[in-house]
């Protein structure tokens, strides 16, 4: 898969270091990965949510933060929509960031 964009989980974990590690991996696997659909995300992440719009919800470093993407599933691209705390995914509308 291609990711847009890096720099977004390296702003966040620069605020937060104690997400470098679990974020770093989630790319690096989600780099690797080839997600055809939902399904296949969720094979993979169970804990993941799928919601409206093509969005995920990843939970991140044991539920600590909450990372929300768009996958163009066909072009094998996850767009970074959103990556924060539980106070702050709380005060977002997953389906229309």
């Amino acid at each position: 898969m291609r990711i847009l964009s890096k720099s977004t989980l390296r702003e966040f974990w620069l605020l937060h270091l104690d997400a470098e590690a679990p974020l770093r991996d989630w790319f690096k696997e989600t780099l690797a990965a080839d997600w055809a659909n939902p399904n296949e995300v969720k094979q993979h992440y169970g804990s993941a949510s799928i919601v409206a719009n093509n969005r995920v919800v990843f939970n991140i470093k044991g539920n600590s933060y909450r990372l929300v993407v768009e996958i163009g599933y066909a072009a094998r691209i996850v767009f970074i929509l959103f990556i924060g705390t539980h106070q702050d995914y709380d005060k977002i509308n997953v389906a229309t960031i």
